[in-house]
C-alpha cells in the first residue's frame, strides 16, 4: 500500500454476509488500496438512498467482523441502510473519509430508471453527492436463475475499471451491470449505455385483502429499447452508465420566480 493509495469504502444492500460484497472488496484489496468494508447487518434491498431511523437513544449498532478470505481487512456489520452507512463514512465514522465508494456486487441487475429504488445505487449516489467517486455493481442473476452466481465474472470487469474510477472527477458515479455467465470472452469490455425506461424485471404492487399490500418482482415480456442498459445486458454485454445524484432543474417548468 502506498501513501497515494485511495481510501475505499465497500458496501452493499444484500448484507454483510453476501459473497458479492467479499468479491468486490477483494478487487480493491488486490490493488493495494486502503479498504474498509461496512455493510448492513441484514439485507436492505430496495432502500434507495433512505436513512435508517435511529433507535430511541439515537445510536446505530456497529459490530466488527472478519470476512472469509479477507483476513485483516477492516469490516463492520451496521444496523442501517447502505446510504446511511455511506453518510457515516463521509463523516469519518469508519476512519478517514473515503475517496471511492464501491457498492455491490448486487445479486440481480439494476437497470433502467428503476435504479432510483435500488439500495446498491442509492449508496453510490449518496457517495457522489458528498464528493466521492462511486461505482455501483450488479450481477444479472434473473428471477428464474437458480444456479450459480458468477461473482468472479463481475469482479474481473470491476478490476479493469477501478484504475479509471480512481481518475474520475470527484462526485462521479457509475452504474455497472454484468451478465451472470462463467466467462464473457470477447464481450468483457463494458459498453456505455443509456438508462432504459423499464427493465426486464419490474416491481409489482398488489393489494392483498383489506390490510396488506404485496410487493414482488416479476419478469415482463416485450422488446427492450435499443442501446439501453437493459437491452445490451440481455444480449450478454456488460453495461456501464454514468448517473447523477440530485441536481436542481433550472428550467423551472415555466414558473416565474
Amino acid at each position: 500500500m502506498t501513501a497515494s493509495s485511495p481510501r475505499v469504502l465497500v458496501t452493499n444492500d444484500d448484507g454483510i454476509d453476501s459473497p458479492g460484497l467479499a468479491a468486490l472488496a477483494q478487487c480493491s484489496v488486490d490493488l493495494g488500496w486502503h479498504t474498509v468494508i461496512a455493510a448492513p447487518a441484514e439485507e436492505a434491498s430496495g432502500t434507495s438512498a433512505g436513512l435508517t431511523a435511529a433507535a430511541a437513544d439515537r445510536h446505530v449498532m456497529v459490530q466488527r467482523r472478519e470476512l472469509p478470505g479477507l483476513r485483516g481487512v477492516e469490516a463492520y456489520a451496521v444496523a442501517a441502510h447502505p446510504a446511511f452507512i455511506v453518510l457515516a463514512a463521509v463523516d469519518e465514522g469508519f476512519g478517514d473519509c473515503p475517496d471511492i465508494v464501491l457498492s455491490g456486487i448486487n445479486r440481480g441487475a439494476n437497470v433502467g430508471r428503476a435504479i432510483l429504488h435500488s439500495g446498491t445505487v442509492g449508496a453510490a449516489m449518496t457517495a457522489g453527492l458528498h464528493g466521492a467517486r462511486a461505482l455501483a455493481v450488479s450481477l444479472d442473476v434473473g428471477l428464474a436463475q437458480q444456479g450459480e452466481a458468477h461473482w468472479s465474472t463481475a469482479a474481473e470487469v470491476v478490476r479493469r475499471l477501478l484504475p479509471d474510477i480512481a481518475r474520475l472527477d470527484q462526485g462521479c458515479v457509475l452504474n455497472l451491470n454484468v451478465p451472470n455467465t462463467q466467462s464473457l470472452g470477447d464481450d468483457s469490455e463494458p459498453q456505455w449505455a443509456t438508462l432504459a425506461t423499464y427493465g426486464r424485471v419490474q416491481s409489482k404492487v398488489t393489494r392483498v385483502g383489506d390490510d396488506a399490500i404485496q410487493l414482488r418482482a416479476v419478469e415482463v415480456d416485450g422488446e427492450l429499447e435499443a442501446g439501453t442498459d437493459a437491452a445490451l445486458l440481455a444480449q450478454g454485454r456488460p453495461t456501464v452508465t454514468a448517473i447523477r445524484s440530485i441536481v436542481e432543474d433550472n428550467t423551472r417548468f415555466g414558473i416565474r420566480g
